[in-house]
């Protein structure tokens, strides 16, 4: 963790180009670190794996920033900074999805704790809208306790939009909040997202084509094409990146407004990468495990 420093460096300088903005929001005393300066070593955290808060301030005892902030503090206000952190993230896929066209919806789920510690866990219950609920996950054929991840991304692989539900939430009811945000539009999704009624819905409210897989007994049955089925596995490919390096179902967090801000951490740091990559290494965006320095 030698390059700590110039890492958070080189995250800052480019967080810089994309807002003039350091601060976002009133503050009685001026702090120490601007929030910019906080956005950048939350960027910089997640892409050197460093998983929990306590870790990464032994990192920071032995670099440049020790003494700039205390731990709470800087829980505290990056919870502040979410829908920051959202707008710099938006900031940055905007350069890379003016122009798309087709987009793949999907969902992960996000474990909080085992299904045995459910009925006495305390985790993220502090409002009763956000209590977690257990589901079923398909892919893996098991039952959890948390959350899920609904997440839209384009054919290239750069995260659109994304939201997190109760784990026995229905993946099509997200459906129903894509259309007040995109439109003129392909989506591709699994058989999960198979109704014809959010099909019709969906090409009337706002022009989106939705396009699933059909089922074998359906009448007039017919294989969707390969392009698609090939393009689904990008974001498939991105729920893998999220949990190997950035380390998504791992949760540290007791309450849902850190959970929330943890998971956007980890996407926009995603995002980050994929950005710089493009726009000044002029690389292969989804090479996410390459050095920055």
């Amino acid at each position: 963790m030698n390059n700590l420093d110039a890492i958070y460096d080189f995250i800052l300088k480019e967080l810089r180009k994309l807002t003039i903005k350091e601060n976002f929001y009133f503050k009685p005393i001026k702090p120490k670190l601007s929030d910019l300066e906080l956005i950048a070593i939350n960027i910089s955290a997640e892409y050197l794996s460093i998983d929990s808060e306590y870790q990464l301030f032994r990192y920071l005892s032995n670099s440049k920033l020790k003494g700039m902030i205390e731990r709470s503090v800087f829980n505290r206000r990056k919870r502040k900074l979410f829908l920051h952190l959202e707008n710099i993230r938006k900031l940055m896929v905007a350069k890379f999805n003016e122009m798309e066209t087709t987009f793949i919806v999907d969902s992960m789920p996000l474990e909080i704790c085992k299904n045995a510690r459910a009925n006495r866990s305390k985790i993220c219950k502090e409002n009763e809208f956000s209590f977690p609920s257990k589901g079923y996950c398909a892919s893996q054929s098991s039952y959890y306790y948390g959350y899920k991840l609904h997440a839209v991304c384009s054919v290239s692989g750069v995260f659109q939009s994304f939201d997190i539900s109760t784990a026995s939430i229905h993946d099509i009811h997200f459906l129903q909040d894509i259309k007040h945000q995109m439109n003129n539009c392909t989506l591709i999704g699994d058989r999960g997202y198979l109704s014809t009624q959010v099909q019709t819905d969906l090409f009337n409210y706002a022009n989106i084509k939705l396009d699933t897989p059909m089922r074998n007994n359906q009448k007039n049955y017919q294989k969707q094409k390969y392009i698609f089925r090939k393009s689904r596995k990008r974001i498939e490919t991105l729920f893998s990146q999220l949990c190997d390096q950035f380390k998504i179902r791992n949760n540290y967090a007791k309450s849902f407004n850190g959970f929330k801000t943890r998971v956007l951490s980890k996407i926009t740091a995603l995002t980050f990468i994929q950005f710089v990559n493009v726009f000044v290494f002029s690389r292969k965006m989804n090479r996410l495990k390459i050095e920055l320095i």
